[in-house]
Parts: structure tokens; C-alpha cells; sequence
């Protein structure tokens, strides 16, 4: 692909890759934490803001964006980076997942998928090709092929059907690429099933993706089977590419799984987590709102140099969280965003240093 390049800088006998990642908008130095910003925003933080924390690739989801703005207010407005003010590169998620997620509003054939908006209710259609030409128009750095995602809970007979829909997608993808300055990576599926896996990767590998993704995991199934499947999968995919494993990311699983060999992730929980009151320390997890920190002078977590450490306390912080303050929520998420990307931070060091995971586990404290 145009200006799109993926070099592996150095190897750790584990299996974790320091690499980096070239697209048009600028270099990803993997393995690297993706925040997630659906509707062209992570809540509550701006793009100045996520620079400094260390951010260098968002994560956007063209299904929301199509819906509202739509696409042709998008393109109208200068692109996605010029709505999201954002100049670093994009990924966005195709739609996939909401074939789960809004189940009841989707339905699924060979072709792709019929809908209706979980904003207006109208209906609309998602197909391979329709899902890059509106990647393509929002002008993303890396767009992912259209894929069937189900539920860990299925029947073996759904899970196999949605691998061999998603390779016929994926191929229809590929043959729907326009704009060359966007990348496109390909997405594993299988459930819990190592043959369906493997069958899934067959599938996509010989299409020449930029990129492969996992996905399918953190849906239902249990943690020491998200653990197995994605250490097993990682394997099957090519050495040379970069690997994404989708929607999966407690600040262990982040260590754990770059120690398999992955170079992207995204997860909701830091941001989601810190609106809810929950953050994150070496020490494990702080419940803000707890009484205990009503009269607390320390910081969220001691030696933290967060712009939240270094000017709140954490009685502070929990009178802005119950008093329904958006700062409360804001001051929250920027520590957790901090926490994580911090830790991608120390994964990187330590693998350029040939000190991993010693240096990664110390960051991670009561997480490791």
C-alpha cells in the first residue's frame, strides 16, 4: 500500500514485537493502545489533551459515523481527522460487531447486512464494499474488512457459517479497494474452535491484507479460553504483518497478550470505566465514589504525574464524581487514559531495552 509500512524493530524470546507502524497521518510505534472514540470523540478528552498523554492512533467506528453524521457530512466538512481535530492516524471498526451489539435491529445474509438506525430508525443496508467505500470516504489510515461477529454461546453450526461468510466478505473487500492511502486489515473469526480458526485464517491470508485482525473474543466466553484462542490464532498469522486483537484490554491483558506477539489493541474500559467512578493504580482498582475518600488528601495514585495526580485529591475528585460535575468524569478518564498508555509506554522501553516483561510487570504493580 501507498506510504503504508510495517517494520518489526526487535523481537523479545517471549514472542512481543517492537515495531513500527507507517501510514499518512503520521508513525505508530507498536505495541500500541488504541482509545476509543465511536462517534469521532473520546468522551470527555480532546485531541490536544490525548497527544499528551501519549495517544498515537484513535479508534473510530464507521457504522456510528455513517449513521449520524453521515458520510457526506463528513467528506463536506474536510474528513474524519478534520471533524475529530485530530492530525494522527485513524483506524476505524467496519460494523461488524454491531451485528452483535444491535442484534435486535440487524439481519444478516450472504450479501451483508439490512438494518435499521438505532438513531432514526431508518432502514439501511452495510455491505463488504459498502463498508470500505465508506471507510474510504471518511478518510481513515486503516480500515477493517466488513466480518460476522457472534456470540460465544452459538451453536458450533452459526460459528462456522459466520467464518466462511466473513472470508467471502473479506475477499469482496478487497476487491472494492479504491483509495490507496487507506490501509486495510482482514479479520479473524472462529469462536473458541482452533479449526474454525485456522480455517478462518486459510481464508484470509492468501487476500494479502495489510494488516490481520482478531476479533470474536471478550464476547461471553471465559477469560482462560480468550487467553488460549488468542495465543493459539496469533500463531497462525503472518510474522511480517501487523496483528490487532480486538476489543480485549484489562491493563494484564495488555501485557499478556503483546507477550504473544500482538501489536494493537482497543478497549473501552479505561473510558468507561472512569465515568463510572473506577480507576486505575499500580495498587489495582480505586472506587473513587467509595466514603473512604471523602476527606483524602492523596492523589488517585501516589508518584502519577497525570494532570488529574498532580492537581486533585482524591476527595476531590469523588465530591466532582457524586455531584454529577463533568470535570469529575473528565479528571477520571484522563488518569485512566494516562494509566494505560503509560503502560504501552513501559512495554515499548522494555522491549527496546531487552528487559521484558521485568520493567512491564513493575509498571503494572498489582496487575502483574
Amino acid at each position: 500500500m501507498s506510504g503504508f509500512r510495517f517494520e518489526i524493530e526487535r523481537t523479545d524470546v517471549s514472542g512481543a514485537r517492537l515495531g513500527r507502524l507507517t501510514t499518512e497521518h503520521g508513525v505508530i510505534a507498536t505495541p500500541a493502545f488504541m482509545p476509543v472514540a465511536s462517534h469521532g470523540a473520546v468522551k470527555g478528552v480532546d485531541p490536544r489533551e490525548l497527544r499528551e498523554l501519549g495517544a498515537s492512533v484513535l479508534l473510530a467506528n464507521a457504522y456510528h459515523l455513517a449513521q449520524r453524521p453521515g458520510v457526506d457530512t463528513v467528506r463536506a466538512l474536510g474528513g474524519l481527522h478534520a471533524i475529530m481535530g485530530w492530525d494522527g492516524p485513524i483506524l476505524t471498526d467496519s460494523g461488524g460487531f454491531q451485528v452483535m451489539s444491535l442484534a435486535e435491529l440487524v439481519r444478516v445474509d450472504d450479501h451483508g447486512l439490512s438494518y435499521r438506525s438505532h438513531v432514526d430508525g431508518r432502514p439501511g443496508t452495510l455491505s463488504p464494499e459498502e463498508a470500505v467505500a465508506v471507510q474510504e470516504a471518511l478518510g481513515v489510515d486503516i480500515a477493517m474488512a466488513l466480518d460476522e461477529c457472534v456470540p460465544a454461546a452459538v451453536p458450533h453450526g452459526e460459528v462456522a457459517r459466520a467464518v466462511s461468510r466473513t472470508s467471502a466478505w473479506a475477499a469482496r473487500c478487497m476487491g472494492a479497494r479504491q483509495r490507496a492511502e487507506t490501509a486495510l486489515f482482514g479479520i479473524v473469526q472462529g469462536g473458541c474452535d482452533m479449526e474454525l480458526r485456522a480455517e478462518s485464517v486459510a481464508g484470509l491470508t492468501p487476500l494479502g491484507f495489510d494488516g490481520y485482525a482478531v476479533g470474536g473474543l471478550s464476547v461471553g466466553e471465559p477469560r482462560a479460553e480468550t487467553a488460549r484462542v488468542a495465543e493459539e490464532t496469533v500463531a497462525l498469522l503472518p510474522r511480517e504483518r501487523p496483528r490487532y486483537l480486538m476489543g480485549v484490554g484489562t491493563p494484564r491483558d495488555l501485557l499478556r497478550f503483546a507477550a504473544m506477539g500482538y501489536d494493537l489493541f482497543d478497549c473501552v474500559l479505561p473510558t468507561r470505566n472512569a465515568r463510572n467512578g473506577t480507576l486505575f493504580t499500580r495498587e489495582g482498582k480505586l472506587m473513587i465514589r467509595n466514603a473512604a475518600h471523602a476527606r483524602d488528601s492523596r492523589p488517585v495514585e501516589t508518584g502519577c504525574i497525570c494532570y488529574t495526580c498532580q492537581h486533585f485529591s482524591r476527595g476531590a475528585l469523588r465530591h466532582l464524581m457524586l455531584a454529577g460535575e463533568m470535570l469529575g468524569a473528565r479528571l477520571a478518564t484522563l488518569h485512566n487514559l494516562h494509566f494505560y498508555l503509560r503502560l504501552m509506554s513501559e512495554v515499548r522501553a522494555a522491549l527496546a531495552e531487552g528487559s521484558f516483561p521485568g520493567r512491564a510487570e513493575t509498571a503494572l504493580g498489582a496487575w502483574a
